[in-house]
């Protein structure tokens, strides 16, 4: 067995994330996930590859989803907090993600002057609208919201643990867990567990966790975003994508690092979990 240790959940797709005692998983994710997205005035979204700064915004929605608070993680940054009424009913407005056309509710001109001062570049904050259908893909499809592609995203203790070690050899420093900014993360109850071997969350393809059922998708092939410090804003060295590269080869290219999962059963996760695998593959996806 192994246990959930973090829950965290990215209101805005980019800012910071923010660490939950439990949480509901809806089928596009955890609740309130990447439900909003800055962008520029195009509806080109906005995403720490270009704007690392965006790190500096930890996001907070009320339990019941009516009010969005963006709060500096530095206040000497000179960025007040702000608070704002959540629109569902404003008009829609097109949005780009990643080349797919969707649509966007603007949540108003205070929130787009507070995000354009914070990166010195026009920019709008829109929300997911309720009708939103896109259905990302992968092994086992699903909704997914403005996150980069499926709707969850789980990385062992061992496997950061295990790249540190690598990175150590090569005289770079540990990196955080929140350089790679999952949804779940998992860590063994004893030396045996599944767990306890890095990497091995690679080869679960169904995982039952608290009231809920997660479908494996595809493995997490990482980018840019790995080399912002997210506590600092700012784009730092080449870790750990050096590093990983003298590993973790997709087999289609990239490097990958954690598992992206969609959802097969909603329901509540807690820190404390128990993590159960329904089902294994032997697949690596690794380059061989």
């Amino acid at each position: 067995m192994a246990d959930v240790i973090d829950l965290i959940c990215y209101p805005i797709k980019g800012c910071a994330g923010t660490s939950l005692p439990d949480a509901l998983l809806t089928p596009a994710g955890l609740a309130h996930d990447r439900a909003f997205m800055v962008t520029d005035e195009d509806g080109v979204f906005r995403t720490q590859r270009r704007h690392p700064r965006l790190a500096l915004v930890r996001p907070a929605v009320t339990p019941d989803g009516s009010r969005l608070t963006l709060a500096p993680t530095d206040p000497a940054d000179g960025h007040g907090p702000l608070t704002l009424d959540i629109t569902t009913t404003a008009p829609r407005r097109p949005v780009d993600l990643f080349g797919e056309p969707f649509q966007g509710i603007d949540q108003g001109e205070e929130a787009a002057a507070w995000f354009s001062d914070l990166l010195s570049a026009p920019s709008r904050l829109v929300r997911v609208p309720p009708e939103h259908d896109r259905i990302a893909d992968g092994v086992t499809p699903g909704p997914s919201g403005y996150a980069d592609s499926s709707a969850v995203h789980l990385i062992s203790r061992a496997s950061l643990t295990e790249l540190n070690h690598r990175m150590a050899e090569r005289g770079a420093p540990p990196l955080p867990m929140d350089r790679f900014r999952p949804n779940i993360v998992l860590d063994s109850r004893d030396p045996a567990d599944w767990a306890a071997t890095p990497h091995a969350e690679d080869h679960a393809r169904r995982l039952t966790i608290g009231e809920t059922d997660l479908g494996f998708a595809k493995l997490a092939v990482r980018c840019a975003v790995t080399l912002v410090d997210q506590d600092a804003g700012t784009r730092q060295g080449p870790e750990p994508l050096r590093t990983l590269a003298t590993y973790r080869r997709a087999a289609t290219g990239g490097v990958i690092f954690g598992t992206k999962f969609s959802v097969l059963r909603p329901g509540k996760l807690s820190v404390g979990d128990a993590v159960a695998v329904q089902a294994w593959s032997e697949d690596t996806g690794l380059r061989p």
